[in-house]
């Protein structure tokens, strides 16, 4: 038997909310994810440590300002550190016109207010699962 998805939700950059991300760690938990919570305002060395460390398969990062600005810097961290295989997924605030920045970064999806509980869970299972997978061809090699 597998073991459950593992998803790390965090806050990277100086915004403080957070009421969303704990509300979509719970939605997450409650479908029988292992999840890894932190605190607002990590830095991305953290997050890779943290990630590595946890051997989770998804990263959710939450922005209600502009932090999902600097995540490209953390897919280029993830890819330097050899975690590309970790899938990231972004949600909050994030103006359309920063969609495309986003997916051409490595971003595998992008969620915002009233995005569905069943569609969030389903996504990071699917996502997860192809971590996996890349995972273990990297491990093949």
């Amino acid at each position: 038997m597998s073991r459950p998805e593992r998803v790390l939700v965090t806050k990277i950059g100086f915004d403080g909310h957070d009421r969303g991300s704990r509300i979509v760690a719970a939605i997450l938990r409650d479908a029988g994810m292992e999840v890894i919570y932190t605190p607002p305002w990590q830095e991305i060395p953290a997050v890779l440590q943290l990630a590595m460390q946890e051997d989770v398969d998804v990263i959710g990062v939450s922005s209600l300002a502009t932090d999902h600005l600097i995540v490209p810097d953390l897919m280029s961290a993830l890819a330097e550190a050899g975690l590309g295989h970790i899938q990231v997924i972004v949600g909050g605030i994030i103006p359309e016109g920063d969609h495309p920045m986003l997916h051409d970064s490595g971003v595998r999806g992008i969620f915002g207010p009233g995005a569905a509980s069943t569609e969030i869970v389903e996504s990071v299972r699917a996502l997860a699962n192809k971590a996996r997978a890349a995972r273990d061809a990297m491990e093949m090699l």
